[in-house]
């Protein structure tokens, strides 16, 4: 009895899970932290993003080109990444329970469990480059198939989200002796969420 009922309340969850998208608001696509920890730089500071191509219309966001890295660090580093998701609400940003932390970025980027891989890395065409100098080795370039990138939470169960929200992604480096340096990178996408109407 127990386990027909824990198949059902399974299967229940899956019914009830709700995926939401979020539409960017800003058409530069990405920003600068709003309260980015001391000495952290913005994308076009690490990144040279000149080539690259960015519009939004109903499908999602349309990326294409190659950027440039202009972080220049040993590739010896260990480069932490984590994402946050935030909710406006009354005037400020709150944090919600959505975030995830990867301890050593160069490590997983081709791994494709991962969001930084389902999100980016799997349309890197020169992806042995990458593997070899990471994204901290000077005037490394990164070229990107096209492709449509939708920000979507996935199968979430629980509270349903709704207003403002947005994505901080922070990338820290550490050195050989695990001491973090004194630059990191910060950037964010801000926008409305609503509900995928299935």
């Amino acid at each position: 009895m127990f386990k027909i009922l824990l198949v059902v309340a399974v299967d229940l969850a899956i019914v009830w899970a709700t995926d939401y998208d979020l539409h960017i608001e800003d058409p530069e696509v990405y920003s600068p932290c709003t309260d980015g920890p001391p000495g952290s730089i913005s994308i076009p500071e690490a990144f040279d993003m000149t080539h690259m191509v960015f519009y939004q219309d109903e499908e999602g966001i349309h990326i294409s080109g190659n950027y440039t890295v202009k972080w220049d660090l040993p590739r010896t580093d260990r480069i932490s990444a984590t994402f946050k998701v935030m909710y406006f609400n009354r005037g400020s940003w709150e944090p919600t329970i959505l975030s995830q932390v990867t301890t050593n970025l160069c490590a997983v980027m081709f791994d494709k469990n991962q969001y930084w891989y389902k999100y980016w890395f799997q349309h890197i065409v020169n992806k042995e480059d990458l593997k070899k100098n990471c994204i901290t080795t000077k005037d490394s370039v990164a070229v990107l198939n096209p492709f449509i990138m939708l920000l979507r939470l996935n199968n979430i169960n629980g509270t349903s989200f709704r207003g403002r929200y947005k994505v901080v992604f922070l990338l820290e480096a550490f050195d050989e002796k695990n001491k973090r340096r004194p630059t990191s990178v910060c950037f964010e996408f801000r926008g409305e969420v609503e509900k995928v109407k299935k």
